[in-house]
């Protein structure tokens, strides 16, 4: 089964981040899409066979800490996230750099930077670091985005210091979050963070994955 014909796409707008496509499905009919992808790299005209072969745009970081003789804490960020216009409750999460595309452990690469760049923390020989999921769609109804998502289990005797300082470009941050798994319930209950604010898709999923370990 093949994708939808590349020639009946159209490129609206472009920058480094983000593209807007149009799709003339029919006469008089078209359908729009946002994607972090170039023309060439697009996922729609792709075959079903190689839809399964995709790397994933970026990747996002569920992040576990365990500190000796204490209950173990999700990690997340207050993370300013300009198309809400607020800081909202997020996972360490990033794009995969080009030059590491065509890496093997890309995933872990990528998920290893941004835990640095995000709080601070270098993964050591004690931590656990695996790939849960290697490519979900975010919202397909509105773009081609995709996310792999990877476990991060941070084990150490003491509370490693946490910092932002590392972080590049329009990333604003105000901030950490360590939940209890009791913490963790009381957010999947409300479905808002302490701040009474909704929290992103990949929050939800950190939290339910966490319930869990």
């Amino acid at each position: 089964m093949s994708g939808i014909d590349k020639e009946k796409i159209k490129q609206e707008y472009g920058c480094k981040f983000l593209n807007l496509y149009e799709y003339s499905y029919e006469e008089g009919g078209h359908y729009y899409w946002a994607s972090r992808r170039p023309k060439d790299r697009l996922i729609a005209p792709l075959t079903l066979e190689e839809h399964k072969k995709i790397q994933a745009d970026a990747v996002s970081c569920f992040v576990v800490l365990q500190v000796k003789g204490e209950p173990k804490r999700l990690l997340l960020n207050w993370e300013y996230r300009y198309p809400v216009g607020q800081y909202l409750l997020s996972v360490p999460a990033g794009i995969i750099d080009p030059e590491d595309r065509e890496k093997e452990n890309a995933l872990e690469i990528t998920a290893a930077r941004e835990l640095y760049e995000e709080t601070g923390i270098l993964i050591s020989e004690q931590d656990e670091v695996h790939v849960i999921n290697p490519c979900v769609y975010s919202t397909p109804g509105m773009a081609d985005e995709t996310n792999a998502l990877v476990y991060m289990a941070i084990n150490r005797d003491s509370m490693p210091p946490l910092t932002h300082g590392h972080t590049v470009g329009a990333e604003k941050f105000e901030g950490f979050k360590l939940l209890t798994k009791e913490d963790a319930e009381e957010c999947l209950k409300t479905g808002r963070d302490e701040r009474g604010m909704f929290y992103p898709l990949y929050t939800w999923a950190a939290l339910m994955f966490f319930m869990g370990v």
